[in-house]
């Protein structure tokens, strides 16, 4: 009788692999891509990550050099990625007519050559760390402050979009890695952001009080 056949054998252990980083679907995308790359295409490329990603996407178009106004257009998408985590779902839907944009693929590999890089080095600085959340049970709360944010980009304040989609892209990055020091750090980047913000409108309504006060005082109406 063979005595190993009574041994029992002990399972190895399965070792998870690491889910893909931002900058490698993005890499992979713009490497693979034979035409124009649609959103849909994005979108079903990132998987189960695609609210964190296309937070990150979408913010990163706002962080470019655009003709102003461009953020009203460009920020709207935000606001339905993250009206969606509010409301509690688990995969990402967009417009049909958006999900249809596409960039041809020498505009889609121009955004990956001026993103990955910044990606990347931000990627080696995050980890999982000091998730204040439990599972899924913060993506709500992360939804707000992303809608929160969103709104502010394309509310029509001149330069005034910069810093709450930069602070969305950190919020994507920190949910993708669950990393709770850039969530923090996001959070305070995006009340900073609130706070100019603020500070434009105020400034902006005070000098048209002034502007009206001395063409009343003038005389001219």
């Amino acid at each position: 009788m063979d005595t190993f056949s009574d041994m029992a054998v002990e399972p190895r252990p399965v070792r998870r692999r690491r889910p893909r980083r931002l900058s490698e679907v993005f890499a992979r995308l713009a490497a693979e891509a034979d035409g124009p790359v649609t959103i849909g295409q994005i979108r079903d490329a990132l998987g189960d990550r695609s609210f964190a990603a296309l937070l990150v996407f979408f913010a990163a178009f706002n962080l470019l050099p655009l003709p102003p106004g461009a953020s009203v257009f460009l920020g709207a998408p935000l606001i339905i990625v993250s009206a969606q985590m509010v409301a509690g779902s688990s995969t990402a839907w967009l417009p049909r007519f958006l999900m249809r944009k596409s960039l041809s693929q020498a505009q889609f590999r121009a955004l990956s050559e001026r993103l990955i890089p910044r990606m990347v080095r931000l990627e080696t600085l995050i980890r999982p760390r000091y998730w204040p959340f439990w599972r899924r049970r913060g993506d709500r709360v992360i939804g707000v402050i992303a809608l929160i944010l969103a709104i502010a980009v394309v509310l029509p304040v001149p330069l005034g979009n910069w810093l709450p989609a930069f602070a969305t892209a950190l919020v994507g990055l920190a949910m993708s890695e669950r990393d709770g020091i850039l969530f923090a750090i996001a959070v305070i980047v995006g009340i900073a952001s609130l706070i100019v913000i603020a500070l434009v409108i105020a400034s902006a309504g005070a000098v048209l009080h002034l502007v009206f006060a001395q063409a009343g005082s003038a005389g001219w109406w």
